[in-house]
């Protein structure tokens, strides 16, 4: 399959890193690691070349993790993404040891440890782009747009997905079931991004005064490609808002 991946995956995300390059350079952004446009094109770059089979495999020797041993982590990307074994996040970013603060659970919810772990990245790690990260055919989000019979701890974890089902619901009354499952994965993505905006002022402070990007993706599991959402469309006025209701 790698040698007939199909140009329009390549050519959008080609398309996409233009954009953030053109983004960089009218910002007078630096190429630094505290950067955080330098930082997504880093995670865009290497999922073009991950996507095309062109991976480079980097940060992978035992030097590698002699010296990330010695002189710490300094990734520059958190993320957080589903515990679905077909999203290997390092790999299909192409990055290696130490690169990325990685964050995996089911329907890649923000819930109260997940947003303690995305604070660790983010305030402790200093990491400057954080990435939401859904996919296709999410066996979570399918359970809560199917109303599958779940069981044990598995309904309180998925039940932040609900609102975003609710949204999608009234926004696309027709569609039932599984026809309902792509749209909810991007709304699933947008809700745990209001979430941790909702529970965690450090992230928002952070994200008001530029220190770090905060942006939502869906990762493609059967083309290996990532579709780019940007930041939240309502950023600012959630931002706002919280601003006034909740912080401390």
């Amino acid at each position: 399959m790698c040698g007939r991946v199909c140009a329009k995956y390549i050519i959008f995300s080609l398309m996409s890193l233009l954009i953030f390059g053109t983004m960089m350079a009218s910002t007078g952004a630096s190429a630094d690691s505290h950067d955080p446009t330098e930082a997504l094109l880093k995670l865009m770059s290497g999922n073009v070349r991950f996507s095309s089979c062109q991976s480079t495999h980097p940060n992978i020797s035992a030097e590698r993790r002699k010296q990330v041993t010695r002189d710490g982590q300094h990734p520059f990307a958190t993320v957080i993404a589903c515990s679905d074994s077909r999203v290997p996040v390092e790999i299909l970013f192409d990055q290696g040891v130490g690169d990325i603060f990685v964050i995996k659970v089911a329907g890649n919810v923000c819930n109260t440890d997940e947003i303690g772990s995305i604070e660790y990245g983010i305030d402790h790690l200093e990491t400057p782009v954080m990435v939401v990260l859904g996919h296709t055919h999410c066996g979570a989000c399918t359970a809560v747009a199917t109303g599958a019979d779940v069981h044990g701890c598995i309904p309180d974890l998925i039940a932040p997905i609900r609102p975003a089902l609710e949204k999608e619901q009234t926004a696309h009354p027709n569609l039932h079931g599984k026809a309902l499952v792509p749209a909810l994965v991007e709304a699933n993505v947008w809700q745990a991004i209001e979430d941790l905006f909702q529970r965690s002022s450090s992230i928002r402070r952070r994200t008001n005064d530029g220190r770090v990007t905060v942006v939502g993706a869906v990762y493609n599991i059967e083309t290996g490609t990532v579709k780019w959402m940007g930041t939240h469309p309502e950023e600012d006025s959630l931002l706002a808002d919280m601003k006034y209701n909740v912080w401390e």
